[in-house]
């Protein structure tokens, strides 16, 4: 039988910054959860995602910082890459679009969709800058929402309601470098004629009813109130050239190259890996799921699928959006500016990732805005990942060090309490199975904590302390089913925490690698004889008053 192909996709950071905390687990995080967990199944996955490097918000913050766009662009990507892999997220291809193959898969993109009449030029009236004396791009501009009023909404998007935007729907209108207010003038930019397909893009997206909620309900009411067609060019140096006739001037708006970029990353993989790519997104059969924070859902859900359409080319268009709400930060925003929130490379220095880890998958805001609060992070870990978790898993393995020499006892007949604990472990873990299956990762997480939690009850109930010595027989039995459900604790954490699962892994002294081992082989008994390693803890207690000074102290340096 072959296997199911599938490609993982996560947003693509934009690196003028390094991501915070709210951009790993809405994006990031969440797709490393999912991808591992098919690769468990036997699928055949790629996991791929890249630095978005282009256009007016990187240009714009290299003029403050008074560098060059690549400068910004290499420092920051170089910072990513290493925190991703400090994160242990398993990408197989992290690049940018300022690859080469990114720019080459662009170029020939937009000249295919131009040639099939999907590209029109136009021309229109723009924001000028004559302090600035240029154009402004969408990014380059700020004022107040039409839609909502919120009153910093930018040029290309209302980050308050999502609504996409043009530079010329703002109210109040301003420039983001100096703050004046712009003139508009005339110039030419080629156009994306997105209304064109809205039947067919209705057609497809009304059969989505496995997307989430906000996903469908936002994509659906968009299309029934009427689509415009999409910037397709900029006013802008740093970019990728715009390919059509008499475009020398243009780049390719970012967006507009950037979400074609899960494409290009699994072509640039195939071709380094002798793989043909044609078949992650031409075959009938392949699945793309993109994770994505709320913000990004119109890119994904009507912008991409419409230019696979456009292209004429058996696209298969994205099967799943595992869209999250918002990561807030102590019942704020995260803001760079003002100090507000965590990024990625201070998570780092505070903790081991795997703590991180466990505690944004398991209050993922995936039905509503969740806010970061330390006091719940430090109860989180404490009482749930290290009480429940790392307490079986510890008392199982260290009585079978202390009283069995190590080895796996043999069991000797099951009472009706071990038969029922055995009934639940497989109870539980079909559900997390199924709750993974659905990308419900918040409830996948709890499930696995709530394993644990059987798995302490059932010890504190067996008391193998006394039965060492009153039933030695019966103690075994105990410490078999207890070093069973560590074993399959072990697997189904390891979408989650990696580094706990090897750790498990070979402590368990388990054959073969914890994260390719077959999903259900969780449930298969340990064969008795079997000798184990030595427990190690796998977790240390947390204090958020010393997080937070040790934070201060990171920030102190820099």
């Amino acid at each position: 039988m072959e296997k199911e192909k599938w490609v993982v996709c996560s947003a693509w950071p934009y690196v003028n910054f390094i991501p915070h905390l709210g951009t790993l687990i809405g994006s990031m995080l969440s797709g490393d959860v999912f991808a591992r967990f098919l690769r468990h199944l036997g699928n055949d996955v790629i996991y791929v995602s890249g630095s978005d490097v282009h256009g007016a918000r990187m240009e714009f913050e290299a003029l403050i910082e008074g560098i060059t766009p690549e400068e910004l662009v290499e420092r920051n990507h170089k910072i990513i890459v290493d925190h991703l892999k400090k994160f242990r997220i398993s990408f197989d291809n992290y690049t940018k679009t300022s690859s080469q193959h990114h720019k080459r898969f662009i170029q020939d993109f937009y000249k295919r969709i131009y040639e099939n009449g999907y590209v029109f030029r136009k021309k229109e009236i723009m924001p000028f800058c004559e302090g600035c004396n240029r154009f402004l791009p969408d990014r380059f501009t700020t004022g107040r929402c039409p839609f909502c009023d919120y009153e910093n909404a930018r040029g290309n998007q209302c980050e308050n309601c999502g609504r996409l935007l043009e530079p010329s729907q703002l109210l109040e209108i301003k420039c983001a470098v100096c703050g004046g207010k712009p003139v508009f003038r005339e110039t030419v930019q080629w156009y994306f004629d997105l209304p064109r397909l809205a039947n067919k893009l209705l057609g497809y997206v009304e059969k989505q009813v496995h997307w989430p909620e906000n996903a469908y309900t936002l994509t659906l009411n968009m299309i029934k109130e009427g689509l415009s067609p999409k910037s397709l060019t900029r006013d802008l140096e740093w970019g990728i050239k715009a390919p059509f006739p008499e475009s020398d001037d243009k780049t390719i708006y970012c967006w507009m190259e950037a979400v074609l970029g899960y494409v290009s990353a699994t072509k640039e993989w195939c071709e380094k890996n002798g793989r043909e790519w044609i078949k992650y997104w031409k075959e009938p059969g392949a699945k793309t799921v993109f994770f994505i924070g709320k913000d990004n859902i119109p890119f994904h859900t009507i912008i991409l699928p419409a230019l696979l359409m456009a292209a004429e080319d058996n696209y298969v268009l994205p099967y799943q959006i595992a869209s999250t709400e918002f990561l807030c930060y102590e019942g704020g925003k995260f803001s760079k500016s003002e100090r507000k929130g965590v990024w990625i490379d201070e998570a780092v220095q505070l903790l081991p990732s795997d703590s991180w880890r466990f505690y944004l998958i398991r209050i993922r805001p995936e039905t509503r805005d969740v806010n970061f609060i330390w006091e719940d992070f430090e109860e989180k870990i404490n009482e749930e990942l290290i009480g429940k978790f790392g307490n079986f898993v510890h008392r199982v393995l260290t009585f079978t060090n202390k009283y069995f020499d190590g080895v796996v006892p043999s069991p000797n007949g099951y009472d009706e309490e071990d038969k029922r604990i055995l009934n639940e472990v497989r109870r539980i873990f079909e559900e997390i199975t199924g709750t993974l299956r659905e990308i419900r990762l918040k409830k996948a997480i709890r499930k696995v904590i709530d394993l644990s939690d059987k798995g302490n009850t059932y010890f504190q109930l067996k008391e193998p302390w006394k039965l060492v010595n009153e039933d030695r027989e019966k103690c075994k039995t105990a410490i078999y089913v207890g070093l069973n459900i560590c074993k399959a604790l072990a697997i189904a954490i390891d979408p989650f925490l990696p580094e706990t699962a090897e750790k498990m892994w070979r402590m368990l002294n388990m054959n073969g690698d914890v994260h390719t081992v077959n999903w259900f082989s969780a449930l298969e008994r340990i064969k008795p004889g079997r000798e184990i390693g030595k427990p190690e803890i796998l977790f240390r207690k947390v204090n958020r008053k010393d997080l937070l000074s040790k934070l201060m102290e990171i920030r102190g340096k820099h």
